[in-house]
């Protein structure tokens, strides 16, 4: 008996937390934002790229996409999220992106970038890293 639960040990020790992820890349969505008055009256295009920590195993097994993250759905999101929101701040567009990911998404966390060119010949951009809450 102690053999097996030697053995047994081992296996539960060489477990490690999944760390695969799936990435959307420079996905670009017009939205309005922006604290200056010209900015609340025409869209800009942001860039958004992301990391999601999601176990994809289940997917290569099956090759189904129901098993999947729908990348085209985290996309479909992102855009829902910006166009609703007319935010004034990219760190608020970003926060709400992730947000919404979070729980509408099987993502354990996530690495969200916004990119936004501005007027002076330059690019803001924020990064964020976020993990779901555990209850």
């Amino acid at each position: 008996m102690g053999h097996r639960a030697h053995r047994r040990r081992r296996a539960v020790a060489g477990l490690r937390p999944v760390t695969d992820h799936v990435s959307i890349r420079d996905l670009r969505v017009a939205a309005v934002i922006g604290v200056h008055a010209w900015e609340r009256e025409v869209e800009q295009t942001l860039s958004f790229s992301v990391d999601m920590a999601a176990d994809v195993r289940k997917a290569a097994a099956t090759d189904e996409l129901a098993d999947a993250l729908d990348y085209s759905a985290v996309a479909a999101a992102i855009g829902a999220v910006v166009r609703e929101g007319k935010f004034r701040l990219i760190e608020t567009a970003a926060e709400r992106v992730a947000g919404r990911l979070l729980a509408d998404f099987p993502v354990s966390s996530l690495r969200l970038e916004v990119r936004k060119p501005v007027r002076d010949g330059y690019t803001a951009a924020v990064t964020i890293e976020r993990t779901r809450e555990v209850p």
